[in-house]
C-alpha cells in the first residue's frame, strides 16, 4: 500500500517536471497558439482597464470630493460592487446581451454580441471599474480636505484643484489600476459565460487553462499559467516603476 502510494508521487511529480519542461519549450518557441490566446488577453483586459480607468477614476475622484444627498447610498452600491463575484457579472451580461435581452434584442452596431471580444470586454469592465473608483475614493479622501479649497481660493479652477489633488493621491490611484488589472486578467467565470471560450477568437489565458488541464494537456496548460503569472508580476513592476517617478 504504501510502495503503491509512493510511485503515485514519483509518478505525479514527473507529470509535472515533463510539464515544466514541455511548457518552456512551447514558450522558446513561441507557440503560435499560446502566443494568440496571450494577445487575445491582452486585447481584452487592456481595453477593460482603459475604460475602467476612463471611469473609475473621474468617479472615484468626484466621490472623494463631493457631498450630497443620497452619497451614501452611493458608495455603498460602489462597495458592493467591488466584491460582486464575477460568476453573477457574467450572467448579467449574458442576459443583458442574449437575442432576448434589453440591449441585444435592439440589433445596433454599438451592443456588442455574445461569444465575442466585445461581450467580453463588457464583463471585465463592469468587474473592474468599481474596484478602480474605490480605491481611488480612498486615496483622495486621505489627501488634505482643505488642499483644495486653498487652491481655488488661490485661483486655480475646479479642474486644476481636483488635477492637483489626483497628483497628491497618485499612489493609491495607481493602486487601484493595480487592483483592476488584477481583477480581470485572472478572472474565469465571467469571460468563460460571455466569451464561450471559443478557439481562435475568444479564448484567453484563464479559461485555456481550465480547458487544457481537463483535457490532460498539462504541458500547455503550465505554459499558459507561468505566462499569466508574468504578466501579473510585470504589471506590478510596471506599477512600482511609475511610483518610482512619481514620487
Amino acid at each position: 500500500m504504501l510502495c503503491g502510494e509512493s510511485k503515485r508521487r514519483r509518478c505525479a511529480i514527473n507529470e509535472i517536471w515533463e510539464g515544466l519542461k514541455q511548457a518552456a519549450l512551447l514558450l522558446w518557441h513561441l507557440d503560435p497558439e499560446v502566443m494568440h490566446i496571450v494577445g487575445v488577453s491582452l486585447r481584452v483586459s487592456g481595453t477593460a482597464l482603459l475604460f475602467s480607468a476612463a471611469i473609475g477614476i473621474p468617479l472615484g475622484a468626484w466621490l472623494g470630493f463631493s457631498r450630497f444627498v443620497g452619497r451614501r447610498l452611493v458608495v455603498a452600491l460602489l462597495y458592493t460592487g467591488m466584491g460582486f463575484p464575477p460568476v453573477v457579472v457574467g450572467l448579467f451580461v449574458y442576459l443583458l446581451l442574449s437575442q432576448s435581452g434589453p440591449l441585444g434584442s435592439l440589433n445596433v452596431a454599438w451592443v456588442p454580441r455574445l461569444f465575442t471580444v466585445g461581450a467580453m470586454v463588457v464583463a471585465q469592465v463592469i468587474i473592474s471599474f468599481p474596484l478602480v473608483a474605490g480605491f481611488t475614493m480612498a486615496a483622495v479622501k486621505g489627501v488634505d480636505p482643505s488642499l483644495r479649497q486653498q487652491l481655488i481660493s488661490l485661483g486655480a479652477t475646479e479642474w486644476q484643484a481636483t488635477l492637483a489633488v489626483l497628483r497628491e493621491a497618485r499612489f493609491g490611484v495607481i493602486v487601484s489600476v493595480i487592483a483592476g488589472f488584477g481583477s480581470i486578467i485572472s478572472e474565469v467565470g465571467a469571460v468563460m459565460l460571455v466569451g464561450g471560450n471559443i478557439e481562435g477568437s475568444t479564448r484567453v489565458l484563464t479559461t485555456a487553462i481550465v480547458l487544457e488541464t481537463r483535457r490532460g494537456n498539462f504541458s500547455l496548460a503550465i505554459a499558459l499559467a507561468l505566462i499569466l503569472l508574468l504578466l501579473s508580476f510585470l504589471s506590478n513592476i510596471l506599477m512600482l516603476r511609475l511610483q518610482g517617478k512619481t514620487a
